[in-house]
């Protein structure tokens, strides 16, 4: 074929992903696409893939119901094209070998289940009868999906190929895509070896290659391939196709049958990152030479699931690359430097089995320019340019990879990569015997170890419970309800926004009203055209025309992103992150200590709530905000990074009569959550309307010139009851269990919704959290019968725990102790 001159939209690399999204391009009613390959088909990473088609083990809707659409996709796209996917439903079993492993995946399979996975909890003569040469009298049980099982990656990504095709897109393979044309700040077509095409979107589909052609155009795509095994054995007598396929994550395998052999693969805990600077472009269907010596205790264990596999005779010991992640999420989106600019990069090893799914949540991404899923834990904006660095990428590949069948504890820390970046107040908080951890790349302390106690030694023990630092917590929990605490948090995003027109700008994208008066602080959201979240801010008007806004530390890009979309260009936003530090001083005593160490009169009257004004504080100077993320009486200052330890001094040497001490960001989320405090990307995503959010209250429907989102809004109100969910706090009123995420809520025995955020609320005596409920008949108002008259419950791995609903905070819901 020659190739096109023009399209709408050029889709780069012809692996599943490639393919995938191009059919779902044409699906959805655009034909006028181009597929791009510099090689042929699949040559990249697909063509080696295991093929597994597992619906199970996600705590993520999003990612479990793209597994789902992916698995109906694959049984039934033989229909349409002719061509087999090679879908066996031979089912699927997640071993638990240890009780660890255990906890984990009844809380998973709790989940799954609301979501309509089918998953049997078995025993291990179950698993013996379903796999007859597994060694199972180690395993405490398996957790089995009938309905799961396996493709073929090749026939799979021709299958899609052919369906493209088929509704008029153009395939052309052995075509190097060399750069991208811009004009502006958007996409105008792509340069290639054999000629250019005009275009106005591009997507970047190209595996392993995606940070190297992202480069060329100015994103930042980290991710980093790394050596992937299996090992294919001969013949094994009795071995059968039917067998299901199994998983063992606690012996770092997965197992299915081959070639009437065996297929052990392997997801060791120290993996081997692979050409680190760079994928040769001439990189195709790559077999990396094994390295036996490193990688053979890693396989010696995985083959005692399946012991006969080390005795059968070894076909081949395969070892080809996989691209990997720093948070092992995939990057997915448009990016936040180029317009019209997407990327569906990165999948850490589940590209066939979210492939179907991935494509076709792109597609409609591309075509409406919103995404209709949440994809705030994989868009692409959450990610920062530093960990696009090699270095970065081969120190945390390694662990993320190693992290894929470890057990996911909720009180894991990232240990590599670190030190990236450091707050003004590091060494202080070291200091004080701070556990750091990562925070978008900063070093956050987590929570502060007793004097003489290495704050390592307390977060050794990983578990489901409660971890050797409870006491630490909950004593920095309530120093800020009962006293008062310093928390630093100069992670956070901070933009200066000043310019002609800066005021109406941050108005017109903003929810509330932010261009009142001066030294004045406005919690407000951002929306898209539909009244969906887009961002959750503060806003300080300092002066006319001179404003800072505060996100959370992931919404960083998101944020800047969203604001050049919406804003003229002769209004400025500049990221100010790393040279203003954030110092929070919290709590019922924080009016006496601020007091002790400024000029400035900060009683209730001469300082009410929301105000925003510059104060001296010793020899310094700070932006001084009252105003309050965990519930309490308390100032946020924001200081120049060259000031902020001399203003942590004099805030330690005021509090000391008080009893002051640091807070961790253990205690900044439970207190948070006691007072259902929201933080997007965590508890509420792009899928909720501010409605739906809870936050109606914030918006500011009479100011004048409206914002983005009004008629959307509107139109919400107008409906009355017409709506799908709300996001409400919980409180588990037995104070032992505790939550992580996931877990579903039921009303009455029926499905109601599920925990999305979760800690302990150490003043309230339970785990306290943020929930999705979703609505049905009965949801009248937040005030309403629907929480009150139903009998709730929070199912906790397979346990159900009596659980209070409320679209009020869990902790003084009438906000006095702020106002004090």
């Amino acid at each position: 074929m020659a190739l096109p001159t023009s399209a709408r939209v050029v889709v780069v690399g012809g692996g599943v992903i490639g393919t995938s999204t191009a059919y779902h391009l044409a699906k959805q009613g655009c034909k006028d696409v181009v597929l791009v390959e510099r090689d042929s088909l699949t040559s990249g990473t697909t063509w080696h893939a295991a093929g597994l088609m597992v619906t199970y083990g996600s705590t993520s809707e999003t990612s479990t119901e793209i597994r789902k659409y992916t698995k109906e996709l694959y049984r039934n796209l033989h229909k349409e094209t002719g061509l087999e996917t090679g879908f066996k439903a031979c089912g699927f079993i997640e071993l638990a070998s240890n009780k660890d492993y255990l906890e984990e995946f009844r809380r998973t399979t709790a989940f799954n289940r609301m979501l309509g996975v089918d998953v049997e909890e078995i025993g291990p003569e179950d698993v013996k009868e379903l796999f007859p040469l597994a060694k199972v009298d180690d395993i405490e049980r398996g957790f089995y999906v009938k309905d799961d099982g396996r493709v073929n990656p090749v026939d799979v990504t021709m299958s899609l190929a052919k369906g493209a095709r088929n509704r008029g897109v153009r395939i052309c393979e052995g075509v190097s895509v060399t750069g991208v044309k811009k004009k502006g700040r958007a996409v105008c077509g792509v340069t290639t070896d054999k000629g250019d095409i005009e275009c106005e979107y591009v997507v970047n589909c190209c595996g392993m290659w995606a940070r190297q052609f992202a480069a060329r155009a100015g994103v930042t795509v980290p991710l980093q391939a790394a050596e992937h095994y299996y090992l294919l054995t001969e013949p094994i007598p009795g071995v059968k196709q039917s067998w299901p396929v199994i998983e063992d994550p606690g012996h770092y395998g997965y197992y299915r049958e081959e070639g009437g052999g065996l297929l052990v693969g392997l997801f060791e805990p120290v993996c081997a990152p692979w050409h680190t600077r760079g994928i040769p472009q001439d990189a195709s269907y790559t077999q990396i030479t094994p390295d036996w010596e490193r990688v053979t205790p890693f396989l010696d264990k995985a083959m005692r699931r399946v012991p006969v596999s080390s005795t059968a005779g070894v076909k081949q010991l395969f070892c080809g690359p996989e691209s990997f992640t720093p948070d092992l999420a995939p990057i997915v989106g448009e990016a936040p430097e180029l317009r019209n600019y997407f990327v569906a990069a990165g999948l850490n090893s589940i590209g066939i089995l979210t492939g179907g799914g991935m494509g076709r949540v792109l597609a409609n991404w591309v075509l409406t320019g919103k995404p209709d899923v949440d994809v705030t834990y994989m868009n692409i904006t959450r990610m920062n340019d530093f960990q696009a660095n090699p270095a970065y990428l081969e120190e945390r590949i390694v662990e993320s990879l190693g992290l894929v069948y470890a057990c996911h504890y909720p009180n894991r820390s990232l240990k590599t990569a670190r030190n990236v970046k450091h707050s003004p107040l590091h060494a202080r908080l070291q200091r004080h015997n701070a556990y750091f951890v990562d925070v978008s790349g900063w070093e956050g302390a987590g929570w502060f170890a007793p004097e003489g106690v290495d704050p390592k030694s307390l977060a050794e023990r990983l578990t489901f419970g409660r971890p050797d630092y409870w006491p630490q917590w909950e004593a920095e929990h309530k120093a800020v309800r009962d006293n008062v605490a310093i928390i630093d948090m100069s992670f956070m995003a901070k933009f200066r926004v000043t310019g002609p027109g800066a005021g109406a700008a941050l108005d017109h994208i903003s929810a509330n009203r932010v261009n009142g008066a001066a030294e004045r602080i406005t919690y407000t959201q951002w929306l898209d055209e539909d009244g969906k979240l887009q961002a959750d801010v503060t806003v300080i008007k300092v002066a006319e025309d001179d404003f800072i806004v505060v996100a959370t530390d992931t919404a960083l890009r998101h944020v800047q992103a969203h604001f050049r979309k919406h804003a003229p260009e002769t209004v400025q936003m500049v990221d100010v992150s790393d040279g203003l530090a954030q110092i929070n001083v919290q709590g019922p005593r924080s009016r006496e200590v601020l007091a002790k160490v400024t000029s400035a009169d900060v009683s209730h009257d001469a300082f009410p709530f929301r105000t925003a004004r510059h104060i001296d504080v010793g020899f310094a100077r700070a932006l001084c905000t009252r105003i309050t993320y965990v519930g309490e009486l308390g100032y946020e200052l924001f200081v120049p990074a060259s000031q902020a330890d001399h203003v942590a001094a004099q805030l330690e040497a005021a509090g000391a009569e008080f009893g002051i001490r640091y807070a961790g960001l253990k205690a900044l989320g439970s207190l948070r959550l006691e007072k259902g405090y929201r933080d997007y990307g965590h508890d509420m995503d792009n899928t909720d309307s501010v409605i739906d959010a809870g936050l109606g209250m914030f918006v500011s429907m009479k100011k004048p010139g409206g914002f983005v989102g009004k008629d959307a809004v509107a139109a919400h109100k107008a409906s009355g009851n017409a709506f799908k969910h709300r996001v409400v706090s919980i409180q588990v009123l037995d104070p032992e269990p505790l939550l992580c995420h996931a877990e579903p809520l039921r009303r009455n025995g029926e499905y109601a919704g599920y925990v999305r955020i979760a800690s302990y609320g150490h003043t309230v005596g339970g785990a306290v959290g943020l929930a999705q409920v979703t609505a049905c008949q009965g949801f009248d108002t937040a005030e309403g019968a629907f929480f009150t008259d139903g009998t709730w419950t929070v199912d906790v791995g397979g346990k159900e725990y009596p659980v209070k609903v409320t679209a009020e905070a869990p902790y003084d819901p009438s906000m006095a102790r702020i106002r004090m």
